[in-house]
């Protein structure tokens, strides 16, 4: 009896591992943003040009979730040559030392109907703190190809200070508060 029960135990820890689907963003579809406010008075956006980011999960409804992002810190763009070259200096992103941000996710907890609060660590400018983003599940949806698509929005905010990140720009130059949006589509990994 005991190995029956053993053998059942393996057998549905079995069945659980295979059912984890990783799925991948979706480049086309997808943007990871931020926004900080300048002089007190405007703000202004940014966002990555080059970012890969995964999700694996096994419940349909994603609440077991695990996130990760990476983004490369050079592919800023402002829409501001000059300004996303400083953003690219040891100013700020220092992107010779630090070429990339990344965010793995450590927690996921259901708020209300398709709503998350998304915890983790991000690291940057080499350093790695934890966060938190309120993350909205859109919805999957079967393509006219018959292939799957998973929405996800996420938003949140950080203090730079916390990261050391344009520590030469008081408050009243760059807030110290900068909100992050990401905007993604994913498809099943292939």
């Amino acid at each position: 009896m005991k190995k029956i029960i053993t053998l059942i135990a393996v057998a549905l820890f079995s069945t659980a591992a295979f059912s984890q689907t990783t799925w991948n963003v979706d480049r086309m579809h997808s943007k990871l943003q931020f926004t900080v406010t300048h002089l007190m008075v405007s703000d202004v956006d940014g966002e990555f040009k080059n970012f890969s980011a995964t999700i694996v999960a096994a419940k349909p409804d994603f609440s077991d979730a695990k996130f990760q992002l990476t983004a490369n810190t050079a592919s800023v763009n402002t829409d501001v040559d000059q300004r996303d070259n400083h953003l690219k200096s040891a100013d700020f992103f220092d992107a010779a030392n630090y070429p990339t941000l990344t965010f793995t996710s450590t927690n996921i907890t259901k708020t209300s109907p398709n709503h998350y609060k998304l915890d983790g660590n991000l690291t940057l400018h080499g350093v790695t703190k934890p966060v938190s983003f309120n993350l909205w599940y859109r919805g999957t949806i079967t393509t006219p190809q018959g292939k799957q698509d998973a929405g996800f929005q996420a938003t949140g905010v950080i203090k730079r200070s916390d990261f050391g990140f344009g520590s030469k720009f008081g408050t009243t130059m760059l807030s110290d508060e900068v909100t992050f949006r990401a905007n993604g589509e994913f498809a099943p990994a292939q």
